[in-house]
């Protein structure tokens, strides 16, 4: 009996260790990013000897980086975030209330429109990115938080993972609400969005990441200074300051915040969410 609790006492060991290796290997790029936008310029890139902490504590690059007129960085925070708590909200109404219809709903031609929208999981979205472009540019949409928020709020993913969550929970419920008089939509806001946290959390979450993140669409479809997204503005400072890196390092460890306080902040209905779905 000793040995076997000696055994497991050295594989939690090992394993924990591995742990620890792999943790601080995911957080080192993370660590040396925000260590760097405090070094001066002739240090961030200096590699012999290897310097991880600032000789000097230099605090020009974040000045330099809300100083800068041609393009405004807080005003880029604030516009993606905008974008991206706006697009996150949309997404998880729209894609659960089409989960909802394709899971609980009978109507005409649901199976083809079903497998419709599965098949859509398949096409790669760069493949579309022309094809989209023409169709906002048709509509008047460029350069507005329209073109920004609109065309990628649909998902198959998104109403695939809200369908299989909503299928799996008990009809008792919604028949006795029915048999009360209770509508389709008076369900849907009373029963199933109280008990799907965890998918809203997890897909609104997602939806949040996609938009705070994306640059290749914002580049296509925005020029405007007050609509310019933040990973743009990082892209041009890469540019601008091509010699001193410190200030482009100091937008991304910034930029990186939003991100970090969001899965903090839902990080328990997403690990939750994560482990349900795996079960399922």
């Amino acid at each position: 009996m000793n040995s076997v609790n000696r055994n497991r006492k050295i594989t939690e060991t090992v394993f924990t260790i591995i742990a620890l290796i792999v943790t601080a290997i995911s957080l080192f790029p993370l660590l040396w990013m925000i260590v760097s936008a405090f070094k001066p310029a002739k240090e961030v890139l200096k590699a012999n000897p290897l310097r991880f902490f600032p000789s000097v504590w230099d605090f020009s690059n974040l000045q330099k980086l809300f100083e800068d007129t041609s393009y405004p960085f807080l005003t880029a925070m604030k516009s993606s975030s905008f974008v991206a708590v706006i697009a996150a909200l949309m997404a998880v109404t729209i894609n659960s209330m089409a989960a909802y219809a394709y899971a609980r709903l009978d109507f005409r031609f649901k199976k083809l429109l079903w497998r419709t929208t599965i098949f859509t999981m398949y096409i790669p979205g760069i493949t579309i990115l022309v094809t989209s472009f023409v169709v906002v540019n048709s509509l008047g949409m460029l350069d507005s938080y329209a073109v920004l928020i609109l065309p990628g709020l649909a998902s198959a993913y998104s109403i695939f993972f809200f369908r299989q969550f909503f299928l799996n929970m008990p009809m008792a419920t919604e028949e006795a609400a029915l048999i009360d008089g209770a509508s389709r939509f008076r369900i849907f806001l009373s029963i199933f969005i109280p008990n799907a946290k965890s998918p809203y959390v997890i897909i609104g979450t997602g939806a949040f990441l996609g938009y705070w993140n994306s640059f290749l669409w914002p580049a296509m479809t925005v020029t405007s200074p007050q609509y310019m997204q933040v990973m743009q503005v990082i892209r041009s400072y890469n540019n601008m300051y091509s010699n001193n890196y410190g200030v482009v390092l100091a937008g991304s460890a910034i930029a990186a915040l939003p991100p970090i306080l969001v899965f903090l902040l839902f990080q328990r209905h997403i690990v939750k969410g994560l482990m349900i779905s795996g079960i399922k």
